[in-house]
């Protein structure tokens, strides 16, 4: 017992030291090594190999507790394990190594680029991209259906009349949830933060009297949440196979995946897009003061 406190007192007090002689450039060497080791982790879990990860953890720690408890003869053997674990490691992970260094030496500057890209973006744009593609697809099949992104105003009040969901928001499991004999397919699905948050939810109805009469209950409810918030709606008819767009009230028909698109992006990230072009403007006036200062 007194061997684990003297161990333990001994390697506090080399963290101390070490904390107190830390410069700037220690910290910034730091802060770059998490870095690299958290997308090395990322990377890593996303594939098999994380289960061989997870086992070589258990050894580093297996191998830390043999030592500060002085089992010597177990201690050696993983010793010399790890002396060669580099080349087994290597071996191991090569299929993920390879795929990692193709990638990166495929296209360096568009890997760079993603590294630095606005995560909500990004984000934004896979969940506009999967609606558009399955609004086209439920479309061709005559598929109904009701999606409601969420904005700025709560919709938790309506997502408690359906099934709770939190999924990644994907093409397959949108036209999963609106297949004619899934229990889910006759209410709305609404989409919060960017997840599919619930599902079979029930909205109210427009009392609108411009909406055509040969419009149904789901375009009827896809405009009547659109006036009560300012969520953005998505509509396919099961009838005719129709895209429609119910934003503040209106009903856009006539939608296809380009027009789609171009309309959820333009509200959905016109914001985001906007203050870049506002930051970008400033940038440039104030170099052009800077350049007129100079002259």
């Amino acid at each position: 017992m007194q061997t684990i406190m003297d161990f333990l007192k001994d390697f506090f007090t080399r963290i101390g030291t070490q904390f107190a002689a830390m410069s700037v450039v220690d910290i910034v060497d730091i802060a770059i090594l998490s870095v690299a080791l958290f997308y090395v982790y990322r990377f890593v879990r996303e594939r098999r190999a994380s289960k061989l990860a997870v086992g070589l953890a258990i050894l580093v720690v297996f191998y830390a507790g043999t030592t500060v408890l002085g089992m010597r003869a177990i201690s050696f053997l993983l010793q010399n394990i790890f002396q060669v674990g580099l080349l087994a490691l290597i071996i191991l992970f090569q299929p993920e190594l390879r795929a990692a260094l193709e990638k990166v030496g495929g296209d360096p500057f568009r890997s760079i680029k993603n590294m630095t890209e606005s995560k909500e973006i990004a984000e934004r744009t896979s969940v506009i991209e999967n609606i558009c593609i399955a609004a086209g697809d439920m479309s061709r099949d005559r598929t109904g259906a009701l999606i409601v992104i969420e904005r700025s105003t709560p919709l938790g009040d309506i997502m408690k009349t359906g099934v709770q969901i939190d999924a990644v928001v994907s093409q397959s499991l949108i036209k999963n949830i609106f297949f004619n004999k899934a229990s889910l397919h006759d209410g709305a699905v609404i989409v919060a933060d960017y997840r599919i948050a619930a599902a079979g939810c029930f909205l109210p109805l427009t009392q609108n009297s411009r909406i055509s009469k040969d419009k149904g209950t789901r375009h009827r409810a896809g405009v009547g949440v659109s006036e009560v918030s300012d969520a953005i709606v998505v509509i396919v008819s099961e009838e005719t196979g129709e895209i429609s767009l119910a934003i503040g009230g209106e009903l856009i028909g006539g939608q296809n995946y380009s027009t789609l698109r171009k309309a959820l992006t333009d509200e959905l990230l016109g914001d985001i897009q906007a203050s870049k072009r506002k930051l970008r403007k400033n940038k440039n006036k104030a170099e052009g003061d800077a350049e007129s200062g100079k002259e």
